[in-house]
């Protein structure tokens, strides 16, 4: 009898052991899961302040590039994309659209020497470059974050609770193919 006891005691323990290791798992998932949330809603954030800019700069351009209308769309329609984007993966790739389209706008100011003058244009330039500086930095924590949380879903013994509670890898965010490239204007 005593000895059924000590083995239902020793089984009562290790099941107490792991429960408390699972929900010790779990809660350092959901605090790493909320670090990896919360630096995209800054990506996001900035990528709305960046969003406001554009109709600004775009209106300062365009009053001296007019005939320049392919460009000027190509930005409508990627901040649009980018504004009524849902996922990640969508607003990824929405980004990189008005990432090329605004490389083409700011290489057009270059052949306006009257733009490049213009005090509005000048600030909203700054201010762009401003809150691409502030986007590169939250884009960088965001990496971080879900380096952090990749590694954590993807590790023994952490990959067993993850599976149990639906936890996957997240994608990190990447430039554009040809990123590296200065976007090239022709008139």
């Amino acid at each position: 009898m005593k000895k059924g006891l000590l083995i239902l005691g020793i089984i009562a323990v290790i099941i107490v052991a792991l429960g408390a290791m699972i929900a010790s798992t779990y809660n350092s998932l959901v605090s790493l899961e909320t670090s990896v949330d919360a630096s995209w809603a800054q990506v996001q954030n900035q990528l709305q302040r960046r969003a406001d800019l554009i109709p600004n700069l775009v209106a300062t351009v365009k009053g001296y590039a007019s005939h320049e209308e392919q460009v000027f769309t190509e930005i409508a329609n990627a901040r649009s994309r980018l504004l009524a984007a849902g996922t990640v993966e969508e607003q990824l790739e929405a980004n990189r659209s008005l990432d090329s389209a605004l490389g083409r706008l700011l290489a057009i100011s270059e052949n306006y020497p009257q733009l490049k003058a213009d005090a509005s244009f000048i600030r909203l330039q700054d201010e762009l470059a401003g809150t691409e500086n502030r986007l590169a930095t939250e884009r960088m924590r965001y990496n971080q974050a879900v380096q952090q949380w990749n590694a954590k879903v993807k590790s023994f013994p952490t990959v067993i609770v993850a599976s149990m509670f639906g936890k996957e890898p997240r994608p990190f965010f990447e430039a554009q193919s040809g990123a590296n490239q200065v976007p090239q204007v022709q008139f």
